[in-house]
C-alpha cells in the first residue's frame, strides 16, 4: 500500500507540474493571440507565415520531444485525455510530407522541407478550432475521468504497453495500428530532427523539471529502501568500508565491468577504426550551432576556407564551393546582419550557390568584417576599436582582400591544372568573374568599383547582379527618419558607449537560438513577434523568424554591425546621396579623400565599365524599389550597361526565401558573360 501510494504521488507531482507549465504556455500564447488580433497591419506582414492566430484557443499539451518514446503509462493516459478532446481537429493536422520525416532532405537550415516544417509548425493549432463548449466540459469532467481510470491503469498496466497486432497497407508495407492512435498524430507534427535540432526553452523547462523530479524521488526511493531494509542496509555498508574492491558490480558476463563505453564506427571514413563517439557541449544544451561549412558538406558539396587579412588587420573568412577547373567564377556577397550562410539556406533546389556550382561556376562566397568573435590579427584589439568601421572599409578593404584572394587561387590553380600549352602566360586573368551582392554588399561592391577606377588599379569584375542595393535610402518609412535623426544627433554621446549593434553576451545569444524554435512552436506568439520585428522594420514583411532562426546566430558567434555603419547609412538617407562616409570636419574629410566633402559615389558611375543588373522588391521597406531606380537612372545617364527589374519580393526574400523566378532571372544574366577559352 505504501508502494502505491508513493508511486501515485510522483506520478501526480509530474502530471500536476507538466500541466501547470503547458496551462502557462497556452495563456502566453492565447494573450498573444489577443494583442495580434488588434494590431494593424497584420495582414500583410504575416501573408508568408501559414498559421498565425486571430483569436485565443486552448490546446492539449503536446508531449516534447524528449518523452516521444519513453513517457510513463499515467501522463500518457492524461495525454490521451486531453488530445481525445481535440480529436475532430488534430486529425486534419498531419502532413504526408511529415510522414517521412526520416527520410526528409539533409538538415539545411532552410531547405524545403524546413520550410514546410515551419509553415505546419505555425499551422499546427489553428486550422480546425474546438469549439469551446468541448472544451469546457473535457476540463470539468476531468477530476472524474481521471478517479476512474486510476484503478484500471493499476490493475491493468500491461494492456497500455501490449503492442498492437500489424496490418498490412495498401501499398504492402506493414504498419501497426498505434499508427492512428493520438499520441502518433501529435508525433507527426513535431519538426523534423533532420531540419532543426534545438529544443526551445519551454522544452529546456520541462525537460529541468522532469530531471528535477526524477532526482527527488529517486533519493526519496533510496532512502525509504534502506530504512525498510536494516539487514540489507548493514551488508551494504560492511561491503562498502570492508570491502577490497569498493564500488564494484557483480559482473555476469565475466568481462568484470559493466560500465564500459561502447564504441562506434561510422560507415565511410577513411579510417575503420571504431572510435568512441564524443558529446560536444552544443549537443549538451541542444543548440543549432551549424556553419557553412556543415551545410554544405552535409548535402554533398565540396567545401573550401580561406583566411584573408585586409590590409588594416582583420580576418575574414572567404569560403568556397571549389570547382578548380572552371574559367567561370561567381562571388556571392551578404548584406547587413548576415553571413555567407544565407546563400546556402534554402538547400540545392533554392540556394544561388548551389545552384551557380551545378551551373559550372566556381564559387565564393565572402563574409564581411564585424563578427562577435572579433577576428583580427592584434588578438587583444579592443571592442572599441574593432568596430570603428564604416561602410567605407567594406568597399575599400574588405571587397578589395577577398576578389585579389580570388584572383591569386585562380591563376594558380588554372596555371597548374593546365598539363599542355594551352595556359596564355600573358594573360593576367584567365577566368571570368562576376559579383552578386543583396543590399549593404551591393552598396559595398559599387564602392569597390568606383575606387578602383579612381586609383587606375584593376577591379577584376566581368558583371554585377546588385539585389535591392543600398546607397539611396532619402524614401523611407517614418520609423527610418526617426532613427536617423536619433544617430546624427546623440552620434557624440552614443558612440563611446555603444561600439556595435549585436546580442553581448553567450547566455542571451543562446536563449535568442532557442526562442527560435518557441516561435515556431507556438503561433500566436510567433506571429505577435513577426509583427513587432516588422514594425521596427518599417513593415516590411519579410520571414524575420526565419532569418533570426539561422544558426549563424548562435551561442559563440553572430554577424553584427558597427555604430558607424549605421551612422554613414543615416549620413546617406540626410544627403540624399550615396556617398562615403562624413567624418565631420573639411580637415579629415581632405586627408581622406583630398576634397572637403565626402566622396559621392552615385555622381562617378560614368567609371563603371562593366554591366550592372539591379533588382528592386515592390514588398521592400527596408530599400525601396524608387531607391534601387534611382541607382539605375544615374547609371544609365552615365552610360553605364544596365538593367532594371523589379519582383514582389520583400528584403529578405532576395537570399532567404526560395524564389525560383529571382533565381531563374539570375542565373540568366550570369550566363551572359562568356568565360575564356
Amino acid at each position: 500500500m505504501a508502494l502505491m501510494t508513493f508511486v501515485l504521488l510522483y506520478r501526480s507531482v509530474k502530471a500536476f507540474t507538466y500541466e501547470c507549465l503547458n496551462n502557462i504556455v497556452r495563456f502566453i500564447n492565447g494573450f498573444s493571440a489577443l494583442v495580434l488580433s488588434i494590431l494593424p497591419g497584420k495582414k500583410n506582414i504575416l501573408e508568408g507565415i501559414h498559421g498565425w492566430e486571430l483569436t485565443p484557443t486552448f490546446h492539449g499539451p503536446r508531449f516534447p520531444r524528449w518523452m516521444e518514446n519513453g513517457v510513463s503509462s499515467f501522463n500518457q493516459f492524461i495525454h490521451e485525455l486531453s488530445v481525445e478532446s481535440n480529436s475532430p481537429s488534430s486529425s486534419d493536422y498531419g502532413s504526408s510530407e511529415e510522414d517521412h520525416d526520416d527520410s526528409s532532405l539533409p538538415s539545411t537550415p532552410n531547405s524545403n522541407a524546413s520550410r514546410l516544417s515551419r509553415d505546419n509548425s505555425f499551422g499546427r493549432h489553428s486550422r480546425h478550432p474546438t469549439p469551446f463548449i468541448k472544451h469546457v466540459l473535457s476540463w470539468a469532467l476531468w477530476p472524474a475521468a481521471f478517479i476512474f481510470a486510476i484503478p484500471y491503469r493499476i490493475f491493468h498496466p500491461s494492456e497500455s504497453r501490449r503492442p498492437k497486432p500489424s496490418t498490412l497497407n495498401s501499398s504492402g508495407s506493414f504498419r501497426t495500428s498505434s499508427m492512428n492512435s493520438p499520441r502518433r498524430r501529435m508525433k507527426d507534427h513535431v519538426v523534423p530532427h533532420a531540419t532543426d535540432r534545438r529544443r526551445g526553452v519551454v522544452e529546456d523547462i520541462q525537460l529541468a523539471i522532469e530531471i528535477f523530479i526524477e532526482a527527488i524521488f529517486d533519493v526519496l526511493h533510496k532512502a525509504a529502501h534502506y530504512s525498510l531494509s536494516p539487514f540489507a542496509t548493514s551488508q551494504e555498508l560492511w561491503r562498502w568500508f570492508f570491502s577490497d574492491h569498493r564500488g564494484s558490480r557483480e559482473d555476469f558476463s565475466g568481462s568484470g565491468d559493466l560500465n564500459v563505453v561502447v564504441p562506434t564506427s561510422t560507415l565511410g571514413d577513411e579510417d575503420p577504426t571504431p572510435t568512441v563517439r564524443q558529446s560536444t557541449f552544443h549537443q549538451t544544451l541542444n543548440t543549432d550551432a551549424r556553419t557553412c561549412k556543415d551545410v554544405i558538406t552535409e548535402l554533398g558539396y565540396p567545401y573550401e576556407a580561406i583566411r584573408v587579412v585586409t590590409s588594416d588587420g582583420y580576418v575574414l573568412l572567404l569560403e568556397r564551393i571549389p570547382r578548380r577547373d572552371a574559367r567561370k567564377v561567381v562571388f556571392l556577397q551578404h548584406g547587413v546582419f548576415d553571413s555567407s550562410l544565407g546563400w546556402v539556406s534554402n538547400g540545392v533546389v533554392g540556394s544561388p550557390a548551389f545552384a551557380a556550382y551545378d551551373h559550372g561556376y566556381d564559387v565564393f562566397l565572402g563574409n564581411f568584417r564585424g563578427l562577435v568573435s572579433r577576428e583580427h590579427v592584434n588578438k587583444n584589439i579592443s571592442s572599441q576599436k574593432y568596430w570603428k568601421y564604416s561602410v567605407n572599409e567594406h568597399g575599400i578593404q574588405d571587397i578589395p582582400a577577398m576578389i585579389e584572394k580570388i584572383h591569386e587561387v585562380k591563376v594558380l590553380e588554372l596555371k597548374t591544372l593546365q598539363f599542355d600549352d594551352s595556359f596564355d602566360e600573358t594573360n593576367d586573368q584567365p577566368y571570368k568573374i562576376c559579383a552578386v551582392c543583396h543590399s549593404l554588399g551591393g552598396a559595398a561592391i559599387l564602392i569597390y568599383v568606383v575606387t578602383r577606377r579612381l586609383q587606375n588599379i584593376p577591379h577584376r569584375l566581368s558583371r554585377l547582379i546588385l539585389l535591392s542595393p543600398a546607397g539611396f535610402h532619402d524614401d523611407s518609412t517614418p520609423i527610418f527618419t526617426f532613427f536617423e535623426y536619433f544617430l546624427l544627433t546623440f552620434a557624440p554621446f552614443l558612440a563611446p558607449f555603444i561600439h556595435g549593434f549585436y546580442i553581448p553576451t553567450r547566455f542571451f545569444r543562446m536563449l535568442v537560438n532557442k526562442l527560435a524554435r518557441d516561435f515556431h512552436n507556438y503561433p500566436a506568439l510567433g506571429g505577435l513577434v513577426q509583427t513587432l520585428i516588422s514594425y521596427v522594420a518599417g513593415g516590411d514583411s519579410s520571414n524575420w523568424l526565419g532569418a533570426i532562426g539561422l544558426p549563424h546566430y548562435n551561442m559563440n558567434d553572430m554577424p553584427g554591425v558597427s555604430f558607424y555603419v549605421a551612422l554613414h547609412l543615416a549620413q546617406m538617407k540626410r544627403s540624399k546621396k550615396f556617398i562615403m562616409y562624413d567624418f565631420g570636419s573639411r580637415s579629415a574629410n581632405m586627408e581622406a579623400y583630398g576634397i572637403e566633402k565626402p566622396l559621392d559615389i552615385g555622381a562617378c558611375y560614368e567609371y563603371i565599365d562593366i554591366p550592372v543588373d539591379l533588382v528592386g522588391g515592390q514588398k521592400d521597406k527596408l530599400i525601396k524599389p524608387s531607391m534601387v531606380r534611382r541607382h539605375y537612372e544615374l547609371m544609365k545617364r552615365a552610360g553605364v550597361v544596365a538593367s532594371y527589374r523589379e519582383f514582389e519580393y520583400a528584403h529578405l526574400d532576395f537570399t532567404f526565401s526560395h524564389r525560383e523566378e529571382l533565381l531563374a532571372y539570375v542565373m540568366s544574366r550570369l550566363l551572359l558573360v562568356t568565360p575564356p577559352q
